[in-house]
């Protein structure tokens, strides 16, 4: 499940521990506090921000907003695989175009008169490509104005630093680009659910109607606005992460697999017709890894002994 097997980043149990004896209570209903928290370390208006229930809720609000009755939403594919669901949630039509690298020119090729938003995910999930800055500023450019793009960076911290496009910076500079970022993977905060998105004034406006159904829960929003005070650790355990990925990649690599880099915390393996086989031979010794649009085998990176398994048994399935 792409979880981080990383211990709760400082002060994180605490801030979760004081805000149980405030559970029964409204308070911040519309998480106006975490807003302006994330708004200020960003250095965007306030009125830019939404913060939400994860960045899957994040995005399902974008779609519901941006890309109902019809529209078309085109993705490059294999990628999020809740993405087609997600557009047909809000009424729309899911275009997906293949390409393993993505190929962001037949994307801006799939776009149409019908076409809403792009989805672009960066990291993608599940092949761990990384798009730099030029080439999706580049593929932005090439696209109507009346299309949105929603670039998802829900594993951006565990790629190599200024590799990754800069997200924030296309939207700062033009207002179809907006931004969507979870607490989930990096910051450890999976089971609670906060995310956040970064668009336009007039973008994020739309979604601000639905926000008091995508809450962000009070333990939560205290959980998450610890976590931002851990910025260093967060980042060292990412790292820490990082590493463990890419020593499970050079042992499989090792055995002559194809394992492309990875910018997330985890690795994406194409074996072709063995892709089940492998997935069926791990889940015998009680390992779980995910067979994902019958184009490989992403395998989430856990704790060392857990990478050590898997490299033991991945020996012993290509023996």
């Amino acid at each position: 499940m792409n979880e981080n097997h990383s211990p709760p980043l400082p002060g994180v149990r605490r801030a979760i521990e004081d805000g149980a004896d405030r559970v029964h209570l409204t308070q911040d209903a519309l998480a106006g506090g975490l807003t302006a928290e994330l708004a200020r370390r960003l250095g965007v208006a306030a009125e830019r921000v939404v913060a939400g229930a994860g960045s899957g809720a994040l995005i399902q609000q974008f779609l519901n907003a941006h890309a109902g009755s019809g529209a078309r939403v085109v993705h490059s594919w294999p990628s999020f695989e809740l993405y087609p669901l997600l557009i047909g949630n809000a009424g729309g039509t899911p275009v997906a175009v293949p390409g393993e690298p993505q190929d962001l020119r037949a994307l801006a090729a799939a776009v149409t008169s019908e076409t809403r938003v792009v989805l672009l995910c960066n990291p993608n999930n599940p092949t761990g490509e990384v798009l730099g800055h030029a080439e999706v500023a580049e593929f932005v450019d090439l696209l109507p104005p009346d299309v949105l793009v929603l670039i998802d960076e829900a594993y951006r911290e565990f790629a190599s630093p200024g590799e990754l496009a800069d997200g924030l910076a296309l939207a700062a500079t033009d207002d179809r680009v907006a931004v969507v970022r979870t607490f989930s993977k990096s910051h450890g905060l999976l089971g609670l659910r906060v995310g956040y998105l970064v668009a336009s004034e007039p973008v994020a406006a739309a979604l601000r109607p639905t926000l008091p159904f995508f809450r962000v829960g009070t333990l939560a929003q205290a959980a998450a606005l610890a976590a931002l005070d851990a910025e260093a650790r967060m980042r060292e355990q990412c790292a820490e992460v990082a590493t463990e990925r890419d020593r499970v990649r050079a042992g499989l690599l090792d055995l002559g697999w194809d394992v492309p880099p990875s910018g997330g915390n985890f690795l994406w393996l194409r074996l072709g017709p063995q892709n089940q086989s492998f997935v069926d031979h791990l889940a015998a010794a009680g390992v779980a890894v995910r067979e994902i649009a019958g184009a490989g085998v992403r395998v989430s990176t856990g704790t060392p002994e857990a990478n050590d398994l898997v490299l033991a048994l991945a020996k012993e399935f290509a023996a």
